[in-house]
């Protein structure tokens, strides 16, 4: 069993942070720069003991090989126990096996399979995510994978989805959510306990960094963002810090567990996030 699954089934809150390696079109000192800023992110949050997950072709932007740069620039120091990289299925199926048995080769214990947004980018190479985790699942009996659920969703056909034995995944994501969607978190949970969903998930919040109208309606083109209610709060004096430490804070008190914050910048992920726990 993994760390972190051993973790998130120890009773004890887990809050991870989930980074963008650099796009792929950075040239040169750009891209070195960036990674460099990346490495550091990574070596500061594994350092306090902080799950780092790190994307894969987020948004629909190419990004880069997010497996070769860690396994090759790392270091010894870093627990690989803690590094989960993300992969989804917008690739072709030798380049997502070959991942798989990469990540493992190279001592890391998780992976998230995800299936990528259909509407953007390159095609998947099967059309569900739980078909590439059975294909990975058939040559690495313990490689840890991590599926996916949409709380904003059906709730009793996102469980079903999980319950289902094809499922294949120690662990679960779900979609960005906020103190906005209490309540649909609070259906997703309550259909969970009512079916003895017994596998553990992390639950998304996003650092937002302003209520600036043109960036919060691009985010919405790829996950549900309460557009007003932000601009509402930060007009009302909010900063990113509080209203990120609003959604923990909330959806803690509403049941939910486990959490991984997304769009920390990546230069200041550390500091950035001790700051937001402080005020949780």
């Amino acid at each position: 069993m993994s760390v972190l699954v051993k973790q998130l089934n120890s009773g004890s809150p887990v809050i991870a942070a989930e980074l963008r390696p650099p796009r792929a079109e950075l040239e040169g000192p750009a891209s070195m720069d960036a990674w460099i800023d990346t490495y550091h992110a990574v070596r500061g949050l594994t350092r306090s003991g902080t799950f780092v997950f790190l994307t894969d072709s987020a948004v629909g932007l190419r990004e880069e090989d997010n497996l070769r740069h860690l396994a090759a620039n790392l270091g010894g120091n870093v627990p690989r126990s803690h590094v989960v990289p993300f992969l989804t299925c917008k690739h072709t199926a030798e380049f997502c096996l070959a991942y798989a048995d990469r990540a493992r080769a190279h001592g890391f214990e998780s992976l998230v399979v995800l299936g990528g947004d259909k509407h953007v980018g390159p095609p998947r190479c099967v059309e569900h995510a739980w078909q590439l985790r059975e294909m990975i699942r058939a040559r690495d009996g313990d490689l840890a994978l991590g599926g996916w659920a949409n709380p904003h969703g059906d709730a009793a056909s996102q469980v079903t989805h999980l319950l289902d034995d094809r499922a294949t995944a120690e662990f679960y994501l779900t979609q960005i959510v906020s103190h906005h969607s209490r309540a649909a978190v609070e259906r997703f949970l309550a259909e969970a306990a009512r079916r003895g969903l017994a596998l553990p998930g992390m639950f998304g919040v996003f650092y937002y960094r302003s209520a600036n109208t043109s960036t919060l309606e691009t985010l919405r083109e790829f996950l549900p963002v309460p557009v007003q209610e932000l601009r509402d709060e930060f007009a009302a004096g909010a900063t990113p810090d509080s209203v990120c430490a609003r959604s923990i804070r909330e959806l803690t008190a509403a049941g939910v567990r486990h959490f991984y914050v997304s769009n920390l910048p990546v230069g200041r992920a550390a500091a950035t996030l001790e700051r937001i726990l402080a005020l949780v």
